[in-house]
């Protein structure tokens, strides 16, 4: 017996994790513009600013790629480099992350479940698929094609709306504070913070649980105490 009757999960970094040749992918992006190649995929990631934005996904790249081509002394055109680094992507590319499937089937034994991604259903519906998803879960909502996404309350309230729950009877399961954490609190819902490493910082925000692995999902259907750590 779960304390929520709603349980709903985010989908990238915390239900799945990419497993796609990143380098052919970069590398592709490149010869799509028609320039040749500079830097790396491991060049790129400390020049982005934190988490990926849902809200502007080629622009969080590109301005990664224009950092990068500052590196280098080369003049180009970042937005169209950052374009074709996504199309060339393998969005299906994915694996459960630890612990996601047992989560997953123990969270359906015992609530109404639902997933809400920020992405849209043209990169997120693929990662879907692989995983099986829409067979293991009650509803799929994709908020990268609503007018509001995360930390807005509209796509947790349409997921609700569609598993018929109250938001103070649902728990929200994210890896990020700032889309997931915050969204859920201001949709009214609890949240757990599946955290990327036991050292991570809370930044201020006040998940109702914090987990480093979605194998302990269980001491938060089952707890009797709330908890931030």
């Amino acid at each position: 017996m779960s304390r929520y009757e709603g349980i709903l999960f985010d989908l990238d970094g915390t239900l799945c994790r990419q497993t796609g040749d990143v380098t052919a992918a970069y590398e592709a992006a490149f010869e799509s513009v028609g320039i040749d190649p500079f830097g790396e995929p491991g060049a790129l990631w400390p020049l982005l600013d934190g988490p990926p934005d849902p809200d502007d996904h080629v622009g969080y790249l590109a301005a990664g790629f224009a950092r990068l081509a500052a590196i280098h002394d080369r003049r180009v055109d970042p937005v169209a480099l950052a374009t074709a680094f996504v199309a060339a992507a393998d969005h299906g590319a994915v694996e459960f992350t630890p612990g996601a499937e047992a989560a997953l089937d123990r969270a359906a034994e015992t609530a109404r479940t639902g997933l809400v991604t920020n992405g849209p259903r043209s990169r997120q519906s693929p990662k879907v698929e692989t995983l099986g998803l829409a067979d293991r879960l009650e509803t799929v909502v994709y908020a990268g094609d609503l007018p509001r996404r995360k930390p807005h309350a509209e796509p947790f309230d349409r997921t609700l709306a569609a598993l018929d729950v109250a938001p103070a009877d649902t728990v929200y399961v994210g890896n990020s504070l700032k889309y997931d954490i915050a969204g859920a609190f201001t949709a009214g819902l609890d949240s757990v913070w599946l955290r990327p490493d036991p050292d991570a910082d809370d930044e201020g925000y006040r998940p109702t649980w914090t987990l480093d692995s979605l194998d302990a999902l269980d001491t938060v259907l089952e707890g009797s105490d709330e908890s931030g750590d």
